[in-house]
């Protein structure tokens, strides 16, 4: 079992080097380029939130959390450059970062992904839908559209890879046009979760205490996010109860979206010991993001979030676990990172951290352990 979650673990960590693969696309702010991680969480919430009934919306979020990981080795290629093939890159790519994991794992993730980059399947289909819209909005509902992104909207629009969202998604497409038009799109439930997964683009600029594996910077917690989902789809046949992987990868999705109005706070951190003011700050955050959404959507996300506060249920439990372990694996590969910032003893790591995630993932706090030891002893 040691050797099947080292396994794991080393995929896990090879993954975070996706949170350094800069994209064309800005954030909608304009402050700076996204990477492929970030983007990647964006774009599985979007899935989320606009899934067709005749969807196995699972399966579609985990093919689009797995889909850019190949650029870890072959890097983005922006739709508007001249055309290079990379089919040979990205399937080297493949074999190398899947064949990280055990296995029987290695080839159930390869078949998904596989199964994105064919698109033939409804599930792959509608990911890949989504993989081109999203883009396309971030830059028309920027702050201050670029008039560089909006040429290759248009041109994306009328003879490149979108130009079938008129008949895939007529709705993505008309508010896209019009956007084009200098029109203002009517009131619609596209419209309104358009306007929550542009607001959803600020996680994006939320820092946390957690460096990222290689200590050059603070992770944020759209990058985060997409993270835990990975790691949770990697890692659920630990849990210690059996769990729907599918919802967990849903309220890990959504379960730091407070974070844009309240912020992070670093669970090492002295404003951590008094929880009572940040959990008015989520409550109230949760309250306003949410409730930008149509109402029975808005009353199921809510559901899930609040689900994960109380962590109360198996899903939950173990989606808070894995919320923990990432930490703890970042700081450990980044030469202790925040645990030397907030003089973090082995004694705090097992009580805030490992009492968590013995709840609901046992063995892999079991296999942490080593680790942490020779860290702490080091």
């Amino acid at each position: 079992m040691t050797i099947r979650i080292d396994q794991q673990l080393n995929f896990l960590i090879e993954a975070d080097k996706l949170k350094s693969v800069q994209r064309s696309n800005v954030l909608m702010d304009g402050s700076r380029s996204e990477n492929s991680a970030e983007h990647s969480w964006h774009i599985a919430l979007w899935a989320l939130c606009c899934a067709p009934e005749n969807i196995d919306i699972g399966r579609a979020i985990k093919m689009l959390i797995l889909h850019d990981i190949v650029e870890i080795d072959a890097g983005d290629h922006p739709i508007h450059l001249p055309h290079k093939d990379q089919t040979d890159d990205e399937q080297r790519a493949a074999d190398r970062i899947f064949g990280l994991l055990p296995t029987d794992q290695a080839h159930a993730l390869r078949s998904l992904w596989d199964e994105f980059e064919a698109g033939k399947t409804p599930d792959a289909a509608y990911a890949k839908a989504v993989d081109h819209a999203q883009p396309m909005f971030q830059s028309l509902c920027a702050d201050h559209p670029q008039p560089e992104s909006v040429t290759i909207i248009r041109a994306n629009l009328a003879t490149g890879r979108a130009r079938d969202l008129a008949t895939r998604w007529p709705d993505a497409y008309s508010a896209a046009t019009a956007r084009l038009a200098g029109e203002t799109p009517p009131p619609s439930i596209f419209e309104q979760r358009l306007t929550f997964m542009a607001e959803a683009d600020k996680l994006k600029s939320v820092l946390r205490g957690t460096m990222l594996n290689d200590n050059s910077r603070h992770e944020n917690s759209g990058e985060h996010s997409w993270h835990i989902a990975l790691y949770a789809l990697v890692t659920s046949e630990h849990s210690i109860r059996p769990v729907n992987v599918d919802r967990v990868i849903k309220m890990l999705l959504l379960h730091d979206l407070v974070e844009i109005d309240a912020g992070d706070v670093p669970i090492h951190s002295a404003a951590a010991r008094d929880a009572s003011i940040q959990n008015a700050a989520e409550q109230k955050a949760a309250d306003r993001l949410f409730g930008i959404l149509p109402t029975n959507q808005c009353n199921d996300f809510r559901t899930l979030w609040d689900e994960f506060e109380a962590a109360a249920t198996d899903d939950s439990i173990f989606a808070k676990s894995i919320d923990r372990v990432q930490p703890v694996v970042s700081n450990l590969e980044a030469g202790g990172a925040s645990w030397i910032q907030y003089n973090v003893t082995r004694a705090q790591v097992q009580s805030r951290v490992g009492e968590k995630v013995m709840r609901g993932a046992p063995a892999i706090w079991d296999a942490l352990k080593t680790r942490i030891d020779i860290w702490f002893d080091t």
